[in-house]
């Protein structure tokens, strides 16, 4: 059995200020770059030596990414992998919505399920479908048995959702910044279980 933490970013200035981020991208602000040192330290506190670690290419991601691999690293006294980048863990595309005011989206911006597609958007069956993709490829890859990955709040939402059996604990919708989600993965069903959620 493997093991997946599945992470959400820092708070950045689109956060703070209710833009529409998607595939554009905000630097983190000071409070996200501490939430990223606060959870690396939780998984410093729970021995987490990911055999790979990867983040969507999207900077805010790899930056908090960058971070807690830098926290693990010091915390545990070991070398880890470096950070690589995995387009399937981008966050979803919000077509005509992409930096804007979260109001004007005419749907639930953690999960407008495929209301966005006529604006050019990005649907929840398809980002459910890469970030389950994505994430297997990182996991079937010989010798790894612990992932680290750092994604965004929608699609974390929706590979949860895509993964979820009936009976399992339920995350909040709005997940926070730097949450962590752990799963275990059977390789040989392809079931992923939600553990607990840091």
């Amino acid at each position: 059995m493997k093991t997946l933490y599945l992470m959400r970013h820092g708070q950045t200035e689109f956060n703070v200020q209710k833009i529409v981020q998607g595939q554009c991208d905000s630097p983190l602000t000071a409070a996200g770059e501490a939430q990223a040192h606060e959870a690396a330290n939780k998984l410093v506190q729970h021995d987490v030596r990911p055999d790979r670690i990867a983040a969507s290419p999207l900077g805010r991601a790899y930056r908090t990414c960058c971070i807690v691999r830098h926290d693990l690293c010091e915390g545990l006294g070991v070398s880890l992998p470096d950070v690589e980048t995995c387009r399937d863990l981008e966050e979803r595309n919000y077509g005509q919505f992409e930096r804007g005011p979260m109001a004007d989206v005419p749907a639930d911006v953690w999960n407008p399920e495929e209301d966005l597609v006529p604006y050019g958007g990005e649907g929840s069956v398809g980002l459910r479908a890469r970030m389950i993709r994505g994430i297997r490829g990182l996991l079937d890859s010989e010798g790894v048995e612990t992932l680290l990955a750092v994604s965004h709040g929608s699609a974390v939402l929706q590979f949860y959702l895509a993964a979820k059996r009936p009976g399992e604990v339920e995350p909040r919708c709005t997940l926070p910044n730097c949450c962590v989600l752990k799963f275990s993965y059977d390789e040989a069903s392809g079931i992923f279980t939600l553990l607990e959620v840091m």
